[in-house]
């Protein structure tokens, strides 16, 4: 955890992947992220992947170094209550992330009525409030149709929700440069990030939409080739895949000297009139006459001479292994990564968790901070950020209004 956000307040009312990795990145950077839970869990706290206790990995490791709030949002009172204390005064408060309804009880009109400079990051489906998740954004954006192996005939959906993790980070972005521009401007706002348009602005970044309007037509499955330059996955003598990249004239190099294929490659080359040093593109396309020579050459050799010979030389490579051998294992991935630390989770569960991605070079980080139990911090918050009195805060327990941890399972 760095502390360089450590006077911010972000108040989180949201669940799955988007908007909780959203709150996930600030607090990791040190913004004291209070979410508000409905008492006895959202839509996502029983979601898996599941510890032997049926406790929610997921819920944990999206909600880690965050505090609970425990609210019964079923109830009139309740949701004035959230209201309140997204709206809490102070310069470093007043900004909520969510992906609740444009129309709720949490919309802007609601909340800027109770602050007028509240900032309101509102995380949705589709811009005309049409609900979404990932995997039916990326059916509608094609990327599916573009993925699995070259004889498919059907979508091949991917396993990641990159579009929730891009909107996540994208909306934390957004927090920020909207906190900045209050603070020099005395204004909030709403900005809403529709996960839509997450995905569709990406194949438009990456330039598939250019693509596909140029060419008139889509893309073609490619299996595990590397579209536009070379990559591809080759077996070893020891029968275990590796992937093999080359994208600049450099990794071209290295990768054919590695493997003793300079003289076939001039060959083919002056045979061709083409060079594949110079231009990646040549790669790609003469990719059917390029393949079998690499798969000659990585067949000839098992995964340990492979490795060996790729590192001594720095070729861009990496075998294919599971999770869990990556998990076990991987020592620059997991388990001798400094990204990682060991702590105990509220499921009873201790294992490795990820902090902060980015270094800040000459500053001491410090370790991961575990998940909160549903409503931890039910009567802190009551008492800090809204300043009730012990016996107010008792009144609302009494009328199940919040919930302490032992009352919110």
């Amino acid at each position: 955890m760095h502390k360089i956000l450590s006077n911010l307040r972000v108040v989180e009312a949201a669940a799955f992947v988007a908007a909780p990795s959203c709150g996930l990145y600030l607090a990791q950077f040190g913004a004291e992220v209070i979410r508000i839970d409905q008492i006895g869990g959202g839509p996502d706290f029983h979601r898996w992947p599941l510890a032997p206790n049926g406790a929610s990995f997921y819920w944990e490791g999206l909600n880690k170094g965050k505090k609970s709030i425990a609210i019964d949002l079923t109830k009139k009172a309740g949701r004035e209550l959230a209201v309140a204390i997204a709206c809490a005064p102070g310069d470093a408060a007043g900004l909520i992330v969510t992906n609740y309804p444009c129309d709720g009880f949490l919309s802007y009109e609601s909340l800027r009525a109770a602050r007028k400079d509240i900032i309101c990051a509102r995380i949705m489906g589709w811009p005309d409030g049409s609900p979404a998740l990932d995997y039916t954004v990326n059916a509608a954006v094609g990327v599916p149709l573009m993925t699995g192996p070259v004889d498919a005939n059907s979508p091949v959906n991917h396993v990641l929700p990159a579009w929730d993790l891009l909107c996540g980070s994208y909306a934390a972005f957004v927090v920020l440069a909207a906190e900045r521009n209050r603070r020099q401007s005395g204004t909030g706002g709403e900005l809403r990030i529709p996960l839509s348009d997450i995905a569709a602005s990406s194949l438009s970044h990456l330039g598939y939409v250019a693509e596909v309007l140029s060419l008139g037509t889509d893309r073609a499955r490619l299996g595990n080739d590397l579209y536009g330059a070379f990559g591809r996955d080759f077996m070893s003598a020891s029968g275990e895949r590796v992937m093999v990249c080359a994208i600049t004239p450099r990794q071209w190099s290295l990768l054919i000297n590695a493997l003793g294929l300079e003289h076939a490659i001039a060959t083919l080359e002056a045979r061709l009139g083409v060079s594949f040093a110079r231009d990646e593109s040549q790669r790609f396309r003469h990719r059917d006459a390029l393949y079998p020579l690499f798969e000659s050459a990585i067949a000839s050799r098992s995964i340990a001479s492979l490795a060996s010979t790729f590192d001594a030389a720095g070729v861009t490579w990496s075998r294919y292994q599971s999770v869990h051998t990556a998990v076990t294992t991987d020592a620059r991935l997991f388990t001798r990564n400094p990204l990682f630390e060991r702590i105990s989770q509220p499921s009873g569960n201790e294992y490795p968790a990820a902090g902060p991605v980015a270094t800040v070079l000459g500053s001491a980080k410090d370790p991961p901070i575990p998940a909160p139990r549903l409503g931890q911090h039910t009567d802190e918050v009551l008492a800090s950020v809204l300043g009730l009195g012990s016996a107010e805060i008792g009144r609302l327990h009494d009328a199940g209004t919040v919930a302490a941890p032992s009352e919110s399972r």
